[in-house]
């Protein structure tokens, strides 16, 4: 949506660039700057008070939100043996060991997460690294889509688990949503991720941790939000 167009300039006037607003408030004034003619995606940016140069200071981690994200999440699980009919149980959208390896370093790319078990590692590495790694789809123990429990994986993901990680700036981007939510869902999704932030503040990060939070739409103004007191450090 250009900056400048009419029907955006009307959506700004009603946030009050003044006033941080509540999450219930501002997931409630999302329902009405919501305007597009799809179901616009519900995201919160917020800004740290971290160097993200300094790698013990860098955040990353995951959270189930309660209500899910919207989405319909593709997963791909690399493994083999009984794993691979637990993961087609669980709903893994594609399967396979060496052969989907070779099929994702072909050009595969049909999949919004990968998940693998321990002993796939060392060929991933070798094979994908470069292809998913810059994409951020590199399987990854910390971003709990490593491990030898892929039915747990392949669940937590369809339901709405997602990573978070500070990007070079010091600023976590994270969807907690869609437009067409339930106000409280969305202040209940944003609980979530603000307790699972709080959690992973780096031992070494010094003075005030979160330093300000904006709630957005795809295409739609950001909104101020007000942080609790538990957020400060």
């Amino acid at each position: 949506m250009p900056k400048h167009g009419k029907r955006y300039k009307a959506l700004v006037g009603k946030v009050d660039r003044d006033k941080q607003y509540t999450i219930d408030e501002a997931a409630a004034l999302v329902k009405e700057i919501a305007t597009a003619k799809f179901d616009e995606t519900v995201e919160v940016h917020f800004r740290l008070g971290i160097d993200p140069r300094k790698s013990d200071q860098n955040v990353r981690g995951t959270v189930a939100l309660p209500h899910g994200t919207g989405r319909t999440v593709r997963v791909a699980v690399i493994t083999k043996g009984e794993n691979v009919q637990a993961a087609e149980a669980a709903g893994a959208d594609v399967v396979g060991s060496e052969d989907l390896i070779e099929r994702i370093a072909g050009g595969f790319m049909d999949f919004d997460a990968v998940v693998a078990t321990p002993d796939m590692m060392a060929q991933i590495g070798q094979k994908l690294a470069r292809l998913l790694g810059p994409r951020g789809l590199l399987p990854n123990p910390k971003s709990g889509t490593v491990g030898p429990d892929v039915s747990g994986m392949v669940k937590g993901l369809k339901a709405g688990r997602i990573e978070f990680r500070n990007d070079k700036t010091g600023v976590v981007h994270a969807p907690i949503g869609k437009a067409s939510f339930d106000a409280g869902n969305l202040s209940a999704n944003f609980g979530a991720l603000l307790s699972a932030l709080e959690a992973a503040k780096p031992g070494s990060a010094k003075g005030t941790f979160l330093r300000s939070a904006y709630l957005t739409t795809t295409m739609g103004p950001s909104i101020p939000l007000t942080l609790s007191s538990g957020a400060q450090a």
